[in-house]
């Protein structure tokens, strides 16, 4: 239901930019808490793991404040493990054939790497997932489409999303736009898909972990991290992703754009009201 401005709230009125705020904050503080230990693979596990749950209440609990609802939907707890269980399927079982692919068609220089890394790695990337999918399906692209309608929504706030990681080490224009289709728009469909949070947050964690803490590659421009694996794929740019890494690679764009294009056909697409 829509509130009358003259009934709004001052907190009602401001609910998008203190959505916004509140959302950074979260994501800047989860970036801080990963920053404490990097050298400590078990605390940076659980500290990671702390910290997305703790942005979870907190983002629910501003939600609920400032758009004065009993219940954030998109984070219910009906269907969590099943949203988180499919959205790990499909974001693992998308960089598995990203990574098939590219080391059929380039040379892939593959070494072993430590359990330890590995598992620092999967804490990092749950407060990433967690963090990044309130903001951009959570408040940017939920905030969009009530005002646009599902289809401009996605388009925006999928090239938001690609736009955010020019600011990475060793970003490129070409990496910011592929990260925007595979990712930005495979992850707002997610969510347009189901009205939850749930799939895209094991979707995104499940991409980033098995991309960096399996395989240890390159994650979205900056510097790749020792995982089970470490990978360097050699070929060229277009077929490998170059420094910014696979996500920038015809294969990526490839292997989401399937996942994607399903989801969509069972989306209820919200018009413009």
């Amino acid at each position: 239901m829509i509130i009358p401005t003259e009934r709004r709230s001052p907190m009602q009125r401001l609910r998008v930019p203190v959505l916004l705020v509140g959302a950074v904050v979260l994501l800047i503080a989860a970036r801080g808490v990963d920053a404490l230990v990097p050298d400590v693979p078990v605390l940076r596990f659980f500290l990671g793991i702390g910290a997305a749950v703790g942005a979870i209440f907190a983002f629910r609990w501003l939600t609920c404040r400032v758009e004065k609802r009993s219940e954030v939907m998109e984070l219910a707890a009906a269907g969590r493990w099943r949203g988180l269980g499919h959205g790990v399927l499909i974001g693992a079982g998308a960089f598995l054939a990203t990574m098939l692919l590219a080391t059929l068609f380039t040379d892939a220089d593959i070494t072993s790497g430590s359990f330890g890394a590995c598992l620092g790695v999967a804490g990092s990337m749950a407060s990433v997932a967690v963090t990044e999918e309130l903001l951009f399906r959570g408040v940017v692209h939920r905030i969009l489409e009530e005002r646009t309608g599902s289809i401009v929504a996605i388009a925006v706030s999928s090239l938001i999303f690609g736009l955010t990681h020019l600011v990475n080490s060793n970003a490129t224009p070409w990496g910011a736009l592929a990260i925007a289709v595979e990712g930005g728009a495979l992850l707002a469909i997610a969510y347009t898909a189901t009205r939850s949070l749930w799939l895209p947050i094991g979707l995104h964690f499940a991409w980033n972990f098995t991309e960096s803490g399996v395989f240890g590659t390159a994650v979205s421009g900056a510097h790749g991290e020792s995982g089970l694996l470490r990978t360097v794929l050699s070929g060229p740019d277009v077929l490998t992703g170059g420094t910014f890494g696979p996500e920038a690679s015809l294969f990526a764009l490839l292997c989401c754009l399937v996942p994607a294009v399903w989801m969509l056909r069972g989306a209820k697409l919200v018009t413009r009201r």
